[in-house]
């Protein structure tokens, strides 16, 4: 019987291409002993190729998502996606995927698409009775109402672009005169804001996963952040403490994991998912959900399996048998 084709998506058009190679190599590299065979999937602004042995490279066929080498066509019986950010986070890939029913192994189109969207997500979210912090949402071009904005959030609080990763454009504000230069910096990456309160209490990143309709979850990992809040610099650059599992009791603990299994189902999620929460006197207030997290070696759902006593590979083995079943 011969292997089945898995092509590991990877890079995107955003922000976030250069950490999205590095999973992608995490996960080829984890899997090349497997009963798959693999192949590296760059998708890129510049063009779409497949790149084996870091050295040839073959250009995709959007028509049918296969590749030609000198020798034979190659197609995927499955997609492994490890694109942060778009296409492959927001749902676009997904749909594409979908149209030329090729299996892939993070959220479909229309769950991929609401759980990028921060806003959305949250306002979906808090009709579930999830809490989060309290709120504002601006659109780029329309009048900034800088004293209406700090009496629904107070201060100190957080501008995000809407639909970004990676800490990117991302600003903690703690007095007034800093929130137009923050609305600024975010709408680089988004022509879209949300600016929440700053919560108070210990932050904790979960993963949770599907396996035969099933939903697992991680032991929570404990964010240290050496700056002011867990930013692109404390994500990959090592000026953070990530610590699993988290310093927090055994009912804190039970309580955080709750809310992960039931957003992950609240959000009819499918493959690995992470979800961020603050933890303010005790109760889990969630932050957002990441649907392609991160992978790569600084990443925080290598380590939580890990300490789930599984191996990288049997894990993607996991996510890929459980999307081709």
């Amino acid at each position: 019987m011969s292997k089945k084709n898995v092509f590991v998506v990877m890079g995107g058009y955003g922000s976030e291409y250069k950490i999205s190679l590095e999973s992608g190599s995490i996960v080829c590299e984890a899997l090349q002993n497997s009963n798959y065979t693999i192949y590296p999937i760059h998708i890129l602004e510049t063009g779409w190729d497949a790149v084996i042995n870091n050295t040839e490279k073959y250009p995709i066929n959007k028509a049918d998502f296969s590749f030609t080498t000198p020798t034979e066509t190659i197609r995927p019986d499955v997609v492994f996606n490890t694109i942060h950010g778009t296409p492959g986070e927001d749902g676009y890939l997904a749909a594409y995927l979908t149209l030329l029913k090729i299996p892939q192994t993070s959220a479909n189109l229309y769950e991929a698409a609401l759980s990028f969207n921060k806003r959305d997500c949250l306002s979906v979210l808090k009709n579930f009775g999830i809490k989060c912090a309290n709120s504002y949402y601006i659109n780029k071009g329309i009048t900034i109402k800088t004293e209406e904005i700090i009496k629904i959030v107070g201060l100190p609080c957080f501008v995000k672009p809407n639909r970004s990763g990676s800490s990117f454009g991302i600003s903690k504000v703690n007095i007034i005169e800093e929130l137009a230069p923050a609305i600024e910096k975010a709408f680089k990456e988004d022509h879209e804001v949300l600016i929440e309160t700053a919560l108070i209490g210990t932050e904790v990143s979960i993963g949770t996963y599907t396996k035969n309709d099933t939903i697992f979850v991680f032991a929570p990992t404990e964010i240290v952040s050496e700056n002011e809040f867990f930013d692109y610099e404390a994500k990959y650059l090592g000026q953070s403490q990530e610590i699993t599992p988290a310093r927090i009791s055994d009912e804190e603990t039970k309580r955080v994991q709750t809310e992960a299994k039931k957003i992950h189902a609240l959000l009819n999620l499918k493959g690995v998912a992470r979800s961020e929460f603050i933890l303010q006197n005790g109760i889990p207030y969630f932050i957002e959900i990441n649907t392609a997290p991160g992978l790569s070696s600084e990443s925080i759902i290598p380590k939580q399996v890990r300490h789930a006593g599984m191996t990288l590979s049997s894990f993607f083995e996991i996510l890929i048998n459980n999307t081709l079943s």
